[in-house]
């Protein structure tokens, strides 16, 4: 496939072309084709290349009731996360009982998430996988509580009965680490319930998946594989305007992979899709700055988040919601053109 890479990303400039995500516009790309890569100014970009173009710079629709270009005061969208585990890697166990994570969830949104994201199975490297009965218990009263409150809820797994019965329960989004090809079930479920959905880059099974992470270019390799997901639910009956994607970090790649997939995220508005970016709390924020413990790398995912929302990223999912509405904000704020011409908000 074709993709152009944005490059010399600015806030604007008289020869620049906006970019579909953000506020950022770019004045030269890097055009890939068959391993091949040259860089133009965005003026001498081929007319053969204005279909990829197009896709690039068209903006983002509406995703799951949520404006992917939203105000300056707003910044990108937040996904809370509640793991109702004993076992994921960053807050196993602090959730597991019901109760607990209804609170978690509302306090979430009470600081600022726009979207509570509720999990019942750990996906981390080597995990073993649970049955979607199993799975049910632990999230089903969660999300119903969560969505008779009023809070927009996402499900995070990749069991279409536990999808189902998450949509029954109130869920209204769907977040897949398989991107809808671990059950055969789960693609003509989501097409008939006619819901937006998360479409995750992974290779292999949360068990076996770092066994995979092999690459010659990851950040090209992923796009191409990512893109094939998304054509694939598209054929299934998703319509694209339902779908966001997720490049996936720490699923199957290492902790250098993750960084050069990162430095290189704007590749994935190739797909044409809103970008969720889920680093939160990752590995390669604990090998980058030496902080073991997970739940003490708030500081590390906030500046990873910043980083992907300035590649095009419109959707961030972390555990600190608090924290990163907060730095949202001032970054976002920081960004804008005011209405004298100059940077920054007009406060």
């Amino acid at each position: 496939m074709r993709l152009i890479e944005p490059l010399g990303l600015m806030a604007d400039a008289p020869a620049a072309l906006p970019r579909a995500a953000g506020r950022a516009a770019f004045a030269f790309a890097r055009l890939i084709e068959n391993g091949n890569e040259r860089v133009v100014p965005v003026a001498d970009i081929p007319s053969d290349w204005r279909a990829e173009l197009e896709r690039l710079t068209r903006p983002h629709a509406p995703w799951a009731g949520l404006a992917m270009d939203r105000p300056a005061i707003m910044g990108p969208a937040i996904m809370g996360i509640v793991n109702v585990t004993p076992d994921s890697f960053s807050d196993g166990g602090a959730h597991a009982d019901p109760a607990r994570a209804i609170a978690a969830g509302m306090a979430m949104a009470a600081a600022g998430a726009d979207i509570i994201d509720v999990g019942g199975e750990s996906t981390r490297p080597g995990a073993a996988a649970v049955s979607a009965e199993q799975e049910q218990a632990r999230i089903l009263p969660v999300v119903r509580a969560l969505a008779a409150a009023g809070h927009r809820v996402s499900v995070d797994t990749r069991n279409a009965a536990t999808m189902a019965a998450a949509l029954d329960a109130g869920a209204a989004i769907i977040n897949d680490i398989s991107a809808l090809t671990h059950d055969p079930l789960a693609l003509a479920l989501v097409a008939a319930r006619g819901v937006p959905v998360v479409l995750m880059h992974m290779r292999g099974e949360p068990a076996t998946m770092q066994s995979h992470a092999t690459y010659t270019n990851v950040a090209v390799e992923v796009v191409a594989e990512l893109f094939a997901r998304v054509e694939r639910a598209v054929a299934g009956g998703i319509p694209r305007h339902r779908i966001a994607i997720d490049p996936g970090i720490g699923f199957a790649k290492t902790a250098d992979h993750n960084l050069a997939l990162l430095r290189r995220l704007s590749l994935l508005l190739n797909i044409g899709c809103p970008i969720l970016a889920g680093l939160s709390r990752k590995s390669f924020i604990g090998k980058i700055s030496g902080v073991a413990e997970p739940s003490l790398r708030f500081p590390g995912s906030i500046a990873a988040g910043l980083h992907a929302v300035s590649h095009g990223a419109t959707l961030v999912r972390v555990h600190d919601v608090a924290e990163t509405a907060q730095a949202l904000r001032v970054w976002t704020a920081l960004s804008q053109r005011n209405e004298n011409g100059s940077h920054g908000p007009a406060l």
